[in-house]
């Protein structure tokens, strides 16, 4: 059984799931037609109907929903559906927060302003698959509010998608997107030279960044030690590498493994003297 809290639209509610003890949003063709709030309904149908748990978090979900234009509710859910059509499963709770956003982004693109990004381009880098999510949600937005938000702002709809995939939210995706860029200016400044973003090495070294990050998050080490042969052969990628994991020891409050310096070091020399 279902009460229903808010009519969106004549595609979609907020009901209460009286079975499952929790608040749900309905979005499918006709799913909001004739319904009234306080009505209670056995089921929520729609030809194309999704279900969308959602999560209180401060806030009322009602007073959440109030401060929403229905449109990028709709929006953020077709944008979910073309997550999962690329990734698969995906965590519904996105809807909201990606819709809040989303929101805020079409406004600041009707008004010609707009926010910068600093982290867009190891984003784009990091989450490439998710960042290519982001940029169908763009056409999505551009078709269903005739407005075009920039590609900074599809950055941080990325960071929304990545969230949806890894169960891991927004503020801490940011994060380590600063993390790995402060990491590679540190490189940068190490080697003398500056990495060309768009690269093969570049973006390999981004990667190894991330997941070495997510292994001393979940405490995991790497089988293969490189460690005595990266500092004997290439001590000043080496010494950069220590400085790199110095760094992000402090910033994550943890420990990293002697053998994940002699790993970065390889990708290091790797970007300084391609083939190497």
């Amino acid at each position: 059984m279902y009460r229903i809290i808010k009519v969106l639209n004549n595609n979609g509610v907020l009901a209460y799931d009286q079975d499952a003890g929790q608040e749900i949003i309905f979005l499918g063709k006709g799913a909001g037609f004739s319904r009234k709030m306080g009505e209670r309904v056995s089921e929520l149908k729609a030809p194309d109907g999704k279900r969308y748990e959602l999560v209180k978090k401060g806030a009322s979900l009602l007073s959440q929903v109030n401060s929403i234009d229905p449109v990028f509710i709709e929006a953020s859910a077709r944008i979910i559906q073309e997550a999962e059509s690329m990734f698969g499963e995906i965590d519904k709770g996105i809807l909201l927060p990606m819709a809040d956003h989303i929101a805020l982004a079409v406004n600041r693109a009707r008004k010609g302003m707009e926010l910068p990004n600093p982290f867009h381009q190891d984003i784009r880098a990091l989450f490439e698959k998710e960042y290519q999510a982001a940029l169908r949600g763009r056409e999505i937005l551009l078709e269903m509010t005739g407005s075009r938000i920039s590609d900074d702002e599809v950055g941080y709809i990325t960071l929304h998608i990545h969230s949806g995939l890894s169960r891991e939210n927004v503020a801490d995706s940011l994060n380590l997107a600063r993390m790995v860029q402060e990491g590679v200016g540190q490189i940068e400044k190490g080697l003398g030279m500056s990495l060309e973003p768009d690269s093969l090495g570049y973006n390999r070294l981004l990667s190894h960044m991330r997941y070495l990050i997510a292994r001393v998050r979940k405490g995991e080490r790497v089988n293969l030690d490189l460690e005595d042969y990266a500092r004997s052969n290439f001590p000043d990628a080496y010494a950069i590498a220590g400085q790199v994991c110095g760094f992000m020891e402090k910033e994550l409050g943890l420990p990293i493994p002697q053998e994940e310096i002699g790993f970065l070091a390889i990708h290091i020399q790797r970007v300084r003297q391609p083939g190497a």
